[in-house]
């Protein structure tokens, strides 16, 4: 027989917005009675919605967020599960989860697949005794857990930090790691996958489309998406709400928000989005930001703004960037940039994946406000959308792919920074195509020189670092490949100069970072 259940929510402190006012009445509109947790003042609530202190299901000393984005995604992870462990009758939804009827469960399980390769845990239901659930909550404990799921390769990395006595922070692991990796990963495990809902039931407007919610012209295409199957639509809050701040802070008339709202007598006015920025400000300790100055804001700051790692929390290259790129600043440059996100197939992910961020994109767009910027990425980045940046799906395996998109890009780059895959030959390959096309003056990047993927490089292929290392030494290139050694040998003229620099600019450490300057 199928159980009424209660909706679990958390907000952790500050200011709903419409788009959870919106949320949070669906649910009540539906039937369903609302508990919304929280750890500190919050405003906006919807008449009906029950307020309980988040102390009620986890006292915590400190809140965990996601080094990238600064998200509070997984302590979000950790509190669901540790509520429905201690409720049989709850069903976890994220405040960005409208819902389209009332959520039912025979067995307590109620989520459902967001692609076909994974299941999100954005709506959960788990009944207490799940051994997936107990799996989810024994993997929390340990702050610095190695994932079982990450491919071989992966799991060595992180087992050599451990015993170097450096482990990694789940805060600065991919997106995701504690929350839909971790839950795909356990379901099917134990076998309860077999009760995800098909993707129309929970997330029939993928993420991908997610603009499409808020757009006049495509109300029509999102009902058409709905089923008789369908329990929720997913807003993809933190993005959609960034989108609604681009269109003046409402939903266009005609669109599918719009008529949500309306149906559910919501002023948008009486819970604004808010502009960028934080809605919480609960024991969560600031990055120093360094003074503004007349030259604006400090590439450092910024890349910890948007989540870059580029930035303070691991590699520091802004520190070095904001030096060399600040007399472009605000030129009309062609800036490109090869990699526009943590992961990919040289971690163990599908090129396909679905990509859901592109930080350093978002602070390129900003730094230099009048440049064109361009995109290269084995994966699907087509969704990104902005007059001043234009995307190429391309493979840096493939010379002849580099060589097709480079010639699309005009007028030639100015500045190019290579965060692809790592791998030696992609980088060179890279650099190959890239480099004669370069703008006189320009200056070419290629990152992480010190790790390179192992499913990816090549056994007895000469290393990134230490061609451009024989460089600065003999002002020749040395290849275990002669072919490739004739080819950039026959770029020594056009080279100006080069700076090799280690990791985190310390002495010692190994090859990270290396600049080349074009005559």
């Amino acid at each position: 027989m199928k159980k009424e259940y209660e909706i679990g929510m958390l907000w952790v402190e500050g200011p709903l917005t419409y788009v959870e006012v919106l949320c949070a009445k669906s649910f009540l509109d539906a039937g369903h009675h609302v508990k919304l947790y929280h750890y500190g003042d919050i405003q906006n609530v919807p008449d009906g919605v029950e307020v309980v202190h988040g102390n009620k299901v986890l006292k915590i000393d400190r809140f965990i967020q996601h080094g990238r984005t600064g998200s509070f995604a997984l302590f979000s992870d950790v509190f669901r599960y540790h509520l429905l462990r201690q409720n049989d009758r709850m069903i976890w939804a994220d405040l960005d989860a409208y819902c389209v009827k009332p959520f039912e469960s025979e067995t307590g399980h109620f989520f459902g697949w967001e692609s076909d390769h994974g299941i999100n845990g954005g709506v959960l239901g788990l009944p207490p005794d799940s051994e997936a659930l107990g799996q989810l909550l024994e993997m929390t404990e340990d702050e610095y857990g190695i994932p079982e799921w990450y491919p071989p390769e992966e799991i060595a990395r992180l087992e050599a930090l451990q015993q170097a006595g450096t482990p990694e922070h789940v805060s600065v692991m991919n997106w995701g790691v504690w929350g839909p990796h971790a839950v795909t990963h356990y379901l099917h495990k134990t076998g309860e996958a077999k009760y995800a809902l098909p993707i129309e039931g929970l997330y029939p407007v993928g993420f991908k489309f997610r603009r499409r919610l808020a757009k006049g012209a495509t109300h029509d295409w999102v009902e058409q998406q709905l089923t008789e199957n369908t329990y929720s639509v997913h807003f993809y809050g933190r993005r959609v709400k960034e989108w609604l701040t681009a269109l003046g802070g409402v939903p266009e008339p005609g669109s599918y928000m719009e008529a949500l709202l309306i149906k559910h007598a919501i002023n948008p006015a009486d819970a604004p989005v808010h502009l960028r920025g934080k809605t919480t400000q609960v024991d969560i300790p600031d990055v120093p930001r360094l003074p503004t100055g007349k030259g604006g804001e400090n590439m450092t700051d910024m890349a910890d703004r948007y989540g870059s790692d580029k930035g303070s929390t691991k590699h520091r290259y802004t520190e070095l960037y904001h030096m060399l790129f600040h007399p472009y600043r605000n030129r009309k440059i062609t800036f490109l940039e090869m990699g526009l996100l943590i992961g990919g197939p040289e971690h163990g992910e599908s090129a396909d994946r679905e990509t859901n961020d592109a930080p350093s994109i978002r602070m390129w767009l900003e730094y230099f406000p009048k440049a064109m910027i361009y995109g290269l990425d084995v994966s699907d980045f087509s969704w990104f959308e902005h007059e001043r940046f234009t995307f190429h799906r391309c493979d840096m395996d493939e010379r002849a792919q580099i060589a097709e998109a480079i010639e699309a890009i005009t007028p030639a780059p100015t500045i190019v920074v290579d965060d692809a895959s790592h791998a030696s030959h992609h980088q060179q390959n890279a650099f190959l195509e890239i480099f004669p096309r370069l703008e006189s003056g320009g200056l070419y990047v290629i990152e992480d020189l010190r790790w390179q993927p192992e499913p990816y490089e090549k056994p007895d292929f000469t290393k990134t670092a230490a061609l451009f290392r024989g460089w600065l030494e003999n002002r020749e290139f040395k290849h275990t490949d002669p072919v490739i050694a004739a080819e950039f040998n026959a770029l020594r003229d056009d080279i100006s100069g080069c700076i090799v620099e280690p990791a985190r600019f310390k002495k010692g450490r190994k090859d990270q970072v290396a600049v080349i300057h074009k005559k």
